[in-house]
């Protein structure tokens, strides 16, 4: 059996941004862990990338969310807690945080709670960066903006995606899971060797950091 580095995407790997992230990873060769909270989806998802890849992958089901949203940072820093050890003892890492641009967007459009969890996840992101680099582990945080998925689209009408294509994104259109699973299989990968403790946005130009 072939030694393949593992990549734990935890919750949401089922659909849009956490499957994209999976199969871009499994393409890859990192041997994929899928979970999701939903107890079908992460099953589907593994099968799907076993039928593509030839070879098998583990999934379960999980949920990080089980606190009020307010309290979704602390999902964050529970899974990071746990994986740190067995990362620290292997020598190294990379862990790769899904926040949003609401962390920094003065804007109602998400709520407090949604906005402050996501803004902690930045400064989670910063200081486990701090304190582990020294044991090799690498923590790099990316921060979405709208990204086209089945979930919304049964929320928002259509002219709703048009309407931010054409008003908002400066490359004319709506994000896909895609776009961030690339961003996130550089940062998981040696090509980022000397990146950490940085967030990096993906919302077509609507929200730069610099």
């Amino acid at each position: 059996m072939q030694d393949r580095p593992v990549a734990l995407v935890t919750a949401a790997a089922g659909a849009g941004i956490g499957a994209a992230v999976a199969r871009r990873l499994a393409a890859d060769g990192l041997d994929v862990v899928v979970t999701d909270a939903h107890e079908r989806r992460h099953s589907e998802v593994a099968s799907r990338l076993a039928g593509e890849f030839g070879r098998p992958f583990a999934s379960y089901q999980l949920d990080v969310t089980d606190h009020a949203r307010i309290e979704e940072v602390t999902g964050t820093f529970v899974c990071t807690r746990h994986v740190l050890p067995p990362m620290i003892a292997a020598g190294g890492g990379s862990i790769v945080n899904i926040s949003s641009i609401a962390a920094w967007e003065m804007s109602t459009d998400h709520g407090a709670a949604y906005s402050a969890a996501k803004a902690g996840v930045l400064a989670l992101t910063r200081v486990t960066a701090a304190e582990n680099g020294r044991h090799g582990v690498r923590v790099n945080a990316v921060a979405p903006g709208l990204i086209y998925n089945d979930f919304l689209r049964r929320i928002y009408p259509e002219e709703f995606f048009e309407n931010y294509a054409e008003t908002k994104s400066i490359l004319g259109r709506v994000g896909r899971p895609d776009d961030v699973a690339e961003l996130v299989a550089f940062l998981a990968s040696e090509r980022s060797g000397y990146i950490t403790g940085e967030v990096f946005g993906v919302s077509g130009g609507v929200s730069p950091r610099g």
